[in-house]
């Protein structure tokens, strides 16, 4: 039988890969360092709380579920992870306040949960943020220029340990002139370029080789943005709409990471 001083003696004994709990900020993907390769997908959950010509209230929540020990090569073949390493839940509030047609800027804050199942640690989370929406230029490639500058840092179990860090994130994101009717949907590829910069080093923690301590990165990727929300309501989740499908390509400090993305991609 197992005994809690053993749990415990398990716990504070295995590596605290406690940057799952920033799996909602950094995005669904496939990560990998010198030492891990993960999967992170992010659920995007909402609820309009009020909305106006001025500003829009909205409930934020995202779930991210973590896999660990999944890498590129397991996607050719069509496998799957086995099971789920990581679990976090990020509720929170964001306002949008619609200056003009041009310039939107939104803020928000957040307060969460995450769990490592193979520890069977906890970790508390919190955020901030605010950013700027600009968009400018022609209606053929509508480009939007997006400027975001925000804060994550959590709290764990194992050790009463913390760790936070800050980014400045800043790209544009532009359509190709070129869309499609699927039914009564109209779809648009477009592009978008971005940079992260870290005012303190991200740490991705690993079980294997040195942590990987990141001050930057840089991204480059497409997406496909529909004309209204998709749902899952024919499963029974209203409450999930995807209005961007795409993927990216991000790396830089040792980090190299292919994002699949189910939203406004900035």
């Amino acid at each position: 039988m197992t005994t809690h001083h053993a749990v415990a003696e398990e716990i504070t004994s295995e590596p605290d890969a406690s940057h799952y709990a920033f799996a909602n900020y950094l995005g669904s993907g496939i990560y990998r360092t010198s030492g891990q390769s993960a999967a992170v997908v992010n659920i995007p959950l909402g609820f309009d709380l009020e909305e106006s010509d001025e500003h829009l209230l909205k409930l934020r929540l995202t779930a991210s579920l973590g896999f660990f020990d999944y890498s590129f090569n397991d996607l050719p073949g069509g496998s799957f992870p086995k099971s789920v390493g990581t679990l976090t839940l990020t509720p929170g509030i964001e306002y949008h306040w619609l200056v003009d047609d041009q310039l939107t800027l939104e803020s928000y804050v957040d307060l969460g949960y995450g769990h490592n199942f193979s520890t069977h640690s906890h970790v508390g989370i919190y955020s901030t943020g605010v950013s700027s929406l600009y968009r400018f230029g022609s209606a053929e490639y509508s480009p939007v220029w997006v400027n975001r500058l925000y804060y994550a840092g959590y709290k764990s179990n194992q050790n009463d340990s913390t760790e936070g860090y800050s980014v400045l994130k800043t790209g544009i994101d532009f359509a190709l002139n070129y869309d499609w009717q699927w039914d009564d949907i109209r779809v648009e590829p477009r592009v978008f370029v971005a940079g992260h910069w870290y005012f303190n080093q991200l740490k991705f923690v690993t079980p294997v080789g040195k942590n990987v301590l990141t001050s930057y990165t840089y991204e480059i990727g497409s997406t496909l943005a529909f004309s209204k929300p998709i749902n899952f309501s024919a499963i029974g989740l209203d409450s999930v709409e995807i209005d961007h499908i795409g993927l990216s390509y991000q790396v830089g400090g040792g980090l190299k990471v292919w994002r699949l993305i189910f939203e406004f991609p900035l």
